[in-house]
Parts: C-alpha cells; sequence; structure tokens
C-alpha cells in the first residue's frame, strides 16, 4: 500500500479569513502584493515601505520578490513583497504566495499573513492561497530520514487570509475548493514520486480501491486482469506487458454524481500507467531511465481527480480509464518486428519497442469509447518530441475540436498549468501507416514526433470530441522554475482537469 504524505500535511494548516484595513496586519511574516508604484497600503506604511523597496531597485515586474523588514513597536516585521506587474493575473498571485512560503519555511516561520490585493477575483483568489501554501510547501519526504526529514516535514500551521468584508464569504468558499484541489494534485505528486517498486500496478489499483471506498458509493471501480483483457481482445496493451514479472491491470473507475440527470454531460478521462518504462528491447540508456518512474503520470493525474470528485460533488458523470503495466525487457518481452492487434481489430507492427505509451492508449481510447462520452481526454507523458518544441513547463495539446479545446484551455490558464496547442498535420498521417499492418507505432521519419504520435492516437478516436496531452514535460520537475511546483513529480493536470469539470458542470446549469 503507497502511504500518502498528505493526509498528514492537510490536518496541518489553518486557514483564517479576515477583513483588511489600510493599516498593515500586526503579525511577523506578511506577503504584500503591488503593482508598479501601487501599494495597497495607507500613506505612512506606504511612504516606508516605498523606501525599502526603492533601495532594492525593486519596480514590481510580474513575478519579482523581495523581502524588507519592516520596524513596528515591538520586533521587526518581515515582508515579503511580490510584484504583479501591470496587468495583475492570479496565476502571479498564486506563485507569490508559494514563494513566500517556501521562504516562511526556510526561516521556520510557520505563521504567516497575506494581504489579498483588491483586483484580483474572490472565490479564485482563495482557492488560488490554498493551492500557493500546500503546492508551495510540498515536499516528498517518506524516504528522508532524521533531521532531514523533520526539516523537509516543516509546515505552515496558521495562514491568515486578510481581504475587503464583503468578500470574505467567497474567498472562505474558494479555501474549500483549493483545498480538494490541492490536496487531489499532492495525491498524484506522491504517486509519481514513489520508486517503481512500490508504484506496481497493483499498488495503484490499491489506491483506485481505497478512493472508490472513501467516495462512500459515489466512485465505482471496477478493474480488469490480465484473462480478462485478452478476452476483450486488448492486445496492444498486453503486448506492452507481457515483458514484466508484474501483472498487468486494466482499470475503469466511474463517478456518479447525487443528482443524475438526463442532460449531464459525460466525460472520459485517460491516463497513461506505464509504471517504469525501461524501453523495452529497444532499451533506453541509463540517464535516459533514471525518471521513468514518471511514465504513469497520467494515470497518476486521473486518480488525483476521483479523489476530489466526490467532494466537490460536480453535476458531471466522469469515468477515468488506466491501462497500467510495465515496459521491460526480458524473454518474453514483445519485439521489434511484432505485430499486435488492438480491440478495435486494428493491427499494429512494432517498429520499436520504446514507443509503448501509444500501444496501452491505443486500448485504454477504445475501451472509453463503449461508455459514449460527450467528451474524451487523454494525458500521457508521451514524447521527448514534444519537450524539444515547448521544453520542460508547458504541454502540448491537440485536438479534433475547437470549442473543446478552448474549455480545456481556458482552465488551464486558471490554474497556471501551461499548454499550447500544436497541429494534427493530416499530411502526416501517412507516416504511421504499416505495409503490413493497418498502423506502425514508430512514424517513418523522425520530425514531428509529437505530432505523429498525436496522429496515432487519433485513429482509436472517432468522431467524439477528444483532447490529447502531452505532458512528457511539465509531468516531472528537474529544476524549479515556479514556486508552485518544488523539483519532483508536479501532479500537472489534475487542477485543470478538475476546473474543466467545473466549467463543464457550469455551463450545464445555465442551459438548464
Amino acid at each position: 500500500m503507497i502511504l500518502s504524505y498528505y493526509t498528514l500535511l492537510f490536518m496541518a494548516t489553518n486557514y483564517t479569513v479576515k477583513s483588511k484595513s489600510d493599516a498593515l496586519p500586526n503579525t511577523e511574516f506578511g506577503i504584500l502584493f503591488w503593482q508598479k508604484g501601487k501599494l495597497e497600503v495607507n500613506k505612512k506604511d506606504q511612504k516606508t515601505i516605498q523606501k525599502s523597496l526603492d533601495r532594492l531597485i525593486a519596480s514590481g515586474e510580474k513575478n519579482e520578490c523581495q523581502v524588507i523588514s519592516y520596524p513596528r513597536e515591538k520586533s521587526p516585521r518581515t515582508l515579503f513583497m511580490v510584484g504583479l506587474g501591470e496587468n495583475p493575473v492570479l496565476d502571479s498571485f498564486r506563485r507569490g504566495v508559494a514563494a513566500g512560503v517556501q521562504y516562511a519555511k526556510q526561516n521556520s516561520i510557520q505563521d504567516i499573513s497575506i494581504i489579498v490585493p483588491d483586483v484580483l477575483e474572490n472565490k479564485e483568489v482563495g482557492q488560488a492561497v490554498v493551492e500557493g501554501v500546500e503546492l508551495g510547501g510540498y515536499a516528498f519526504s517518506k524516504y528522508l530520514s532524521g533531521q532531514e526529514k523533520i526539516k523537509q516535514f516543516k509546515v505552515i500551521k496558521n495562514v491568515d487570509v486578510f481581504t475587503n468584508k464583503e468578500e470574505t464569504a467567497e474567498v472562505n468558499r474558494g479555501i474549500k475548493f483549493g483545498k480538494e484541489f490541492a490536496k487531489a494534485t499532492i495525491l498524484a505528486r506522491d504517486l509519481v514520486n514513489e520508486p517503481a517498486a512500490h508504484a506496481t500496478p497493483q499498488a495503484l489499483l490499491e489506491k483506485a480501491r481505497e478512493i472508490g471506498r472513501e467516495s462512500k458509493g459515489q466512485i465505482l471501480v471496477e478493474h480488469y486482469d490480465r484473462k480478462e483483457c485478452e478476452i476483450r481482445g486488448m492486445g496492444a496493451f498486453l503486448g506492452v506487458a507481457q515483458g514484466s514479472v508484474h501483472e498487468p491491470v486494466f482499470i475503469h473507475l466511474v463517478y456518479q454524481p447525487v443528482e443524475n440527470s438526463k442532460d449531464m454531460p459525460t466525460i472520459a478521462l485517460i491516463g497513461k500507467g506505464v509504471t517504469f518504462d525501461s524501453g523495452g528491447l529497444n532499451i533506453k540508456p541509463g540517464d535516459g531511465m533514471e525518471t521513468m518512474k514518471v511514465d504513469m503520470a497520467g494515470a497518476a493525474a486521473v486518480l488525483g481527480v476521483f479523489s476530489a470528485l466526490s467532494k466537490l460533488q460536480f453535476n458531471v458523470k466522469v469515468h477515468g480509464y488506466m491501462a497500467l503495466c510495465e515496459n521491460m525487457p526480458s524473454g518474453s518481452a514483445m519485439k521489434p518486428g511484432d505485430i499486435v492487434k488492438t480491440q478495435s481489430g486494428k493491427t499494429i507492427e512494432i517498429k520499436n519497442t520504446d514507443a509503448e505509451g501509444r500501444l496501452t492508449l491505443a486500448d485504454a481510447l477504445l475501451e472509453a469509447q463503449k461508455s459514449k462520452p460527450d467528451y474524451l481526454i487523454d494525458l500521457a507523458t508521451l514524447t521527448g518530441a514534444c519537450m524539444v518544441a515547448l521544453g520542460e513547463d508547458v504541454a502540448g495539446l491537440f485536438s479534433n475540436d475547437d470549442d473543446f479545446s478552448s474549455m480545456l484551455i481556458k482552465s488551464a490558464d486558471n490554474e497556471g498549468e501551461q499548454m499550447w496547442r500544436l497541429p494534427l498535420v493530416e499530411d502526416y498521417k501517412i507516416q504511421v501507416k504499416s505495409n503490413i499492418a493497418d498502423l506502425r507505432n514508430l512514424a517513418t521519419k523522425r520530425w514531428g514526433g509529437a505530432v505523429t504520435a498525436a496522429l496515432f492516437l487519433q485513429e482509436f478516436v472517432g468522431k467524439t470530441p477528444w483532447i490529447h496531452v502531452d505532458i512528457a514535460g511539465p509531468s516531472f520537475v528537474e529544476q524549479q522554475n515556479n514556486p508552485v511546483n518544488p523539483a519532483g513529480g508536479s501532479g500537472f493536470g489534475v487542477r485543470t482537469l478538475l476546473k474543466l469539470i467545473e466549467l463543464l458542470d457550469t455551463k450545464n446549469s445555465q442551459k438548464t
């Protein structure tokens, strides 16, 4: 059983929303936001603070952080100043909170105050506060010992959120949402950070069952073993799994809202779940395998989403699908030149055993369409080519539907998870055609590998509005660029998917 870090973490932090005034709160550590030349404080404090900022040659640029000591009667107060730039956005606020929390932890500060700027929305700010505190303060300390474990496990005990009096109810509501969004993200992070020896297909099945039990009947958990997958014709998935001593597992989760209506939207989420990818017989070089426990980050994101659904109570029916296995070299492993058959009967020539994720996703996409969803979305650590195109922090998005794509990008922007839409180039389809089977799992040319991988997946989608998100880059943070995402598993996609489901719920409510 995988033991989660986040349960203890979320028992530790207390959030209190208070009405703010012109005077700064009389606390030891405060996070204060400012735009160029604009501080939301009284004239006396503004003059003193501005002098300190001028000495630091601080300008209030977006995401700029400065630490100043501000004198008071008994002792100095530490102010963590965060620039919002000329056009403040919610993610700059979230990042600023996370940066402030990391500074506080490093200096053994356990009580902080956050002064919410007037320019940002109410509920969203409350949610962003919690996301900044919990995600910025995250550390995977399970396998540390002694003083280092104690150091990493330090948490913020009390967070006072100062906002306008008329906004306190909305901010409190946002804090409730933020707790669930952050918990779900941290669960995904924990799963990704676990060693592959522990995060096996069977261990992820146990986690899915735990989520089902905690939902009190709202989330149904079904799973297929190897024999059942054979009966269902999942030859592509089983081809990847056949080299490992760990048995493959196919999981199907269903979240059923309390209010079940005929016109309620249905969405299917598919997460790539290769719990370790050695490359198979086309084995990766040593340094290429170092982070390959991350290859189940898509499945981890889906599990994270489901862990929050029964608590958030969205009126959207949600299916989750995960084809879980390892890709390992052995005497029984899939070989280059083999041909596998998917559920649909389409055959695939294996040109490279390290292009395995698309094989597992092919059968998962086909299985997902049996539930006849209105929307279909998969998350997968699929190609290094996407990282070449977009770097480590941005996910590639491919879609056959403009409106659905716009909804997901809007959700991602709201949560500060960067995605960029890339084209499904029709002329490239010929590159995934085989001379001896229906398809080949590696394109005939090396260029545009993220595009040809997406075109391969599209062969198993049909006409359902569909999005493929290649999260190879942002699923794991080698070196922190964004304080919301410390090094390690990021839980990328969890909050975006939850926000998308919330948006679908809102759109449906407006119709009725």
